[in-house]
């Protein structure tokens, strides 16, 4: 059956690669948009969507007028996605904001597919069951409790729902293509750039980073199916999350980056840093050092059931054609004399 799917964050990564997918299905799409007019997929090409209208989460039914919106379904991909955004930007965006979009969502009699993240798991450790969070649970940061308390939001507004949550979004599992960089790639562009030349990260510790195709067909499969899905939490992430030490590894891999120390936390010293590299060091563990030392494991049984959908291997390989990619389109550092119009993909210096 064809839907009438309304999309707020249409002009993100998530948002463009899922109306471009939903489209290509045949299915009518409205992408809301804030500032740029346009919609792209994750390959830059141009989703011709049904409307593209401008709306705001942060106002009181976006600023919209439901009965100028004949729609079946809101998939809420809109949101403030940077771990340490200030409190009142995240309470207004990812909280305040999802109220705003699912009382649009029930102005409209549509459903709501509600795009949270993994990590709302916090800092619990194990396996993270795909359930309401449970109460009582400690985040890393302001961006985490964000996210949990705008899934509870929607649980209680009394529109049939469902949450998906997707864990840390990278490029393509085939070709390491991604329109936007995430915040996380900055730890990669610092050790490339020989910034961070130290890396603390616990031997035990994961990083759940899943392909964007994995997360946007995801989306799409749950979408066609909220018969089945509402009420549901699902997990769209990797099936073997990476230890956060590959990070460093990639990067050590490519023979004109620079080749990052990995020591394990308790052995980390700043202060045998040079004062620049100090200062760097300190704001990125400030916004990702958490990361470096858990390992949670999603359970994605929900998920694999709904959609039939498994995720592509997540390992090193992929790695490689991540920050192949990235040297590639310029966000990384291309090896001397390299002309960027003619960039070949980088080759590791070592297995």
């Amino acid at each position: 059956m064809l839907l009438k799917i309304f999309v707020t964050g249409a002009a993100g990564l998530i948002g463009g690669e899922v109306c471009a997918r939903l489209v290509a299905r045949g299915h009518a799409v409205t992408a809301m948009v804030r500032r740029t007019r346009d919609v792209h997929g994750n390959d830059g090409v141009l989703v011709p969507v049904a409307r593209i209208v401008s709306g705001d989460i942060t106002l009181p039914l976006m600023g919209l007028d439901p009965a100028d919106h004949d729609i079946d379904l809101v998939i809420h991909c809109a949101a403030s996605l940077e771990f340490d955004a200030p409190e009142e930007e995240l309470e207004r965006d990812n909280v305040q904001g999802t109220r705003h979009t699912v009382e649009f969502a029930r102005e409209c009699g549509a459903r709501f597919l509600h795009v949270s993240t993994a990590y709302v798991c916090g800092l619990r450790e194990g396996v993270i069951e795909e359930e309401p969070v449970p109460a009582g649970t400690r985040f890393a940061n302001g961006y985490e409790a964000s996210k949990a308390r705008a899934e509870s939001v929607v649980a209680a507004s009394g529109v049939p729902f469902a949450v998906a949550r997707p864990s840390i979004t990278l490029g393509d599992s085939a070709t390491g293509q991604i329109r936007e960089f995430p915040s996380l790639c900055n730890v990669f562009r610092l050790m490339a750039r020989g910034k961070v030349s130290v890396f603390p990260a616990d031997p035990a510790s994961t990083l759940n980073l899943v392909p964007i195709d994995h997360v946007a067909e995801g989306l799409a499969r749950i979408a066609e199916r909220m018969d089945e899905a509402e009420g549901g939490y699902f997990h769209l992430t990797a099936s073997a999350p990476l230890p956060s030490a590959e990070l460093a590894h990639g990067v050590g891999r490519i023979a004109h980056f620079s080749d990052p120390l990995v020591v394990s936390p308790q052995d980390y010293d700043p202060t045998a840093l040079s004062l620049v590299e100090q200062r760097v060091a300190s704001r990125m563990i400030a916004t990702f050092g958490s990361y470096f030392t858990r390992s949670p494991r999603f359970d994605d049984n929900n998920f694999r059931a709904l959609t039939g959908l498994a995720c592509a291997p997540t390992d090193p390989a992929w790695l490689d054609r991540l920050i192949a990619f990235g040297i590639a389109s310029g966000y990384l550092p291309a090896a001397p004399n390299a002309h960027r119009d003619n960039v070949a993909p980088a080759v590791p210096a070592h297995p």
